[in-house]
């Protein structure tokens, strides 16, 4: 019974490091509560049962162990080639995470659904705007996102995707609350800027992350120190813009 419960206990560790980890979508979460109205705040208290945008932002994951919900998994992604465009790419028939995001929001503009939809949807959303703005999850369908990339992280092995949804997070030794504290700080023209760029524009800004982290992956694929500090801002900036822009969207739903 004891190895049991380990190895259970070890999987679900394992099988929720994904996706920003639990730290990165946290962030985003954190971030969002910063920046949206009083009215917004409430309502979403309310809607959420006292649960915070934080905690709740890695329900997505925690749900994929679940059959039930299998028909979601397909939203937390978006694959295509470097040089394509999302507009003209092939889509996924099952969905993808641009349109995981338009139907949560289209389905919390329903004032005909319940509330325990309007929930499950939310949570959704919160997680999905996270998703999109790591640029692994906008990867080439061939190796899985950088998931089939073998890569050394430090004296540990890896693979690229892990390295950008955890392992540079988990390296800067931050708790959520710390790193969402220490994020660049922007001018208000900036911000104005970022919250204010439709969806598309979030994809094709990420997508030219995802292309950037392909060409410049080194040939030994070592990565350590010197990868770390040359791509530790970018998350940092993309956490920023995922929690500014959930914000933002949040807003226009519950104003």
């Amino acid at each position: 019974m004891k190895l049991i419960i380990i190895f259970t206990l070890i999987f679900y560790s394992n099988y929720f490091n994904n996706d920003w980890g639990s730290t990165g979508h946290r962030v985003v979460g954190k971030i969002a509560e910063q920046n949206i109205s009083n009215e917004t705040r409430k309502k979403i208290f309310d809607l959420l049962d006292g649960n915070s945008i934080a905690y709740v932002s890695t329900y997505a994951d925690e749900i994929k162990s679940n059959s039930t919900f299998k028909n979601y998994n397909n939203w937390h992604y978006a694959n295509l080639k470097l040089h394509q465009k999302y507009k003209t790419s092939k889509k996924n028939p099952k969905g993808d995470v641009y349109f995981g995001i338009k139907k949560c929001i289209d389905i919390l503009n329903d004032i005909t659904i319940s509330k325990k939809e309007k929930q499950f949807y939310l949570k959704l959303l919160i997680h999905l705007i996270g998703d999109l703005h790591q640029p692994l999850h906008l990867g080439k369908k061939e190796d899985r996102g950088g998931n089939d990339i073998k890569i050394k992280w430090f004296d540990k092995f890896s693979n690229l995707h892990r390295v950008w949804d955890s392992n540079m997070i988990n390296y800067s030794r931050l708790s959520y609350s710390e790193l969402a504290n220490n994020l660049p700080a922007v001018s208000d023209k900036v911000k104005k800027q970022i919250i204010s760029a439709p969806i598309e524009k979030w994809f094709e800004e990420t997508h030219n992350l995802t292309k950037y982290i392909y060409n410049k992956l080194p040939k030994d694929k070592i990565l350590g120190y010197k990868y770390y500090h040359e791509n530790f801002d970018i998350i940092r900036l993309q956490l920023l813009k995922a929690g500014l822009r959930l914000a933002y969207t949040l807003d226009q739903i519950f104003k």
